[in-house]
C-alpha cells in the first residue's frame, strides 16, 4: 500500500507556489471529487444581441462630449449693393416715422371733418376704423406734432429722399428722431424749447442713439423739478375729473365738465352738479373740437338746472349721473327725448345758444 501510495503521487512545482494532488481511492476512484459546474441553460427563443448599426470610432470623444468636433459649413453673405441700401434706408426711414405719419392723417381727418358721412364723432370714427381707444388718437396726434418741432432741429431729414446721395444718407444717419409714440409723449406738456433740449439730453445719454421713453420721462421730471410747467388747459375746455390721490374728489372719477378758470396751477371745472377746483394732474382734456365743447358747455348748463330742481323724482338723479359721466359730445335719440320729458316736466325751457 505504501508503494501504492508512493506511486500515484503526483507533484507539481512552480518558480512560486507548489501544488499537491490527493492520493487515489483504490478502483480509480478520486476521494474528494469537486463538484460539476452545470453549463447555464439558454431559452430557445432567446436570440443573441444584435451588433451595433455603426461602432464608435473613439469611445474617449464619447466619454467626454465636450471635447466633440462640429463641422460648420462657411456660407459667403454677399454685400448690399448701392441699390438695396438705398431700399434699406428707405424702408427704415418708413418704419421709424410710421406713428408720426399716422398722427399727421389723423390730423387731417379730424380737422377737416372727413369722417361725418358715417359717423357723428371723430372717437367714434378713429374706433371703428382703426380699432383706437378714445385717448390713443389724440396722442398720435400730439406726437406728430413734437416730432415737427423736432425736425426743426434736425433740418437734413426734411429733404426728399428720391434727392438723397450717398453724402446725405451718411450725415442723415447721425440724425436722431423718435420712432415710437410712447418717446414723445413725455414731452408734449413741455414748451417747443424744452421739448429739443429734452430730447438733446436724451440722444446724448444713450451715446448717440433713440432713447426710451423711460429716459427721456426721466430728463422731463428733472426739469420739472427745477422749472414749473405752464398749465396747459384753457378757458371752456371738456375735461374729465381724474381723483387719484384727491379725497375730495372721491365718487367723482369720469364726471366731465367745463373749465371756467385758469389759475397758475390749478383749474375751476364745471360740472353738472357743483364747481371743482383741483390741479392740473388732476384733470384730463377730452381734445374736442371747438363746436364739440360748445355743445357740451349747454349740456352741462341743461343739467345743471334740472339738478337745481330741489322736488326732482329720484329717477332724475339716474339720468344726470348717467350723462354727467358720459363724456361724448352728442346725445342718442331716446336720451334727448328722456331730457326733453324731465325738462317739461318741471317747466324748465332751454334755447339751444347758436
Amino acid at each position: 500500500m505504501e508503494g501504492w501510495g508512493r506511486e500515484n503521487k503526483a507533484y507539481y512545482h512552480d518558480d512560486t507556489t507548489k501544488y499537491q494532488s490527493k492520493p487515489c481511492q483504490p478502483g480509480g476512484g478520486t476521494m474528494n471529487k469537486p463538484p460539476s459546474r452545470r453549463a447555464k441553460s439558454i431559452p430557445k427563443d432567446s436570440t443573441p444581441p444584435k451588433p451595433a448599426l455603426k461602432p464608435a470610432k473613439d469611445t474617449q470623444q464619447q466619454d467626454n462630449p465636450a471635447s466633440a468636433t462640429i463641422e460648420v459649413a462657411a456660407v459667403e453673405v454677399p454685400e448690399l449693393t448701392e441699390q438695396e441700401q438705398r431700399d434699406r434706408l428707405h424702408l427704415e426711414r418708413k418704419v421709424e416715422r410710421a406713428f408720426y405719419e399716422g398722427g399727421k392723417a389723423l390730423m387731417e381727418l379730424r380737422d377737416r371733418r372727413l369722417y361725418r358721412s358715417t359717423h357723428r364723432t371723430f372717437e367714434e370714427y378713429c374706433k371703428d376704423r382703426f380699432g383706437f381707444e378714445r385717448r390713443h388718437p389724440y396722442r398720435l396726434m400730439e406726437a406728430a406734432g413734437v416730432v415737427d418741432n423736432l425736425i426743426k432741429m434736425c433740418p437734413i431729414w426734411t429733404q426728399n429722399e428720391s434727392e438723397s446721395n450717398a453724402a446725405t444718407v451718411e450725415s442723415a444717419q447721425t440724425q436722431i428722431l423718435p420712432t415710437s409714440e410712447g418717446q414723445v409723449r413725455p414731452l408734449t406738456k413741455l414748451e417747443a424749447s424744452q421739448q429739443q433740449e429734452v430730447w438733446r439730453q436724451a440722444v446724448e445719454q444713450v451715446g448717440g442713439k433713440v432713447p426710451s421713453g423711460r429716459v427721456v420721462k426721466d430728463i422731463v421730471d428733472k426739469i420739472r423739478e427745477r422749472t414749473p410747467i405752464p398749465n396747459p388747459y384753457r378757458k371752456g375746455e371738456i375735461c374729465v375729473l381724474v381723483p387719484k390721490d384727491n379725497p375730495d374728489l372721491r365718487g367723482k372719477g369720469g364726471y366731465w365738465g367745463v373749465v371756467t378758470h385758469v389759475g397758475e396751477y390749478s383749474c375751476t371745472l364745471q360740472t353738472w352738479d357743483g364747481d371743482y377746483t383741483v390741479k392740473i394732474e388732476h384733470l384730463k382734456s377730452l381734445e374736442l373740437l371747438d363746436e364739440d365743447c360748445l355743445f357740451m358747455e349747454q349740456l352741462c348748463m341743461r343739467l345743471r338746472q334740472l339738478n337745481a330742481v330741489a322736488s326732482r323724482d329720484p329717477s332724475v338723479d339716474w339720468l344726470l349721473q348717467g350723462l354727467g359721466k358720459q363724456a361724448k359730445p352728442y346725445l342718442s335719440s331716446l336720451q334727448a327725448k328722456l331730457l326733453a320729458a324731465v325738462e317739461k316736466e318741471y317747466k324748465i325751457e332751454w334755447k339751444q345758444k347758436r
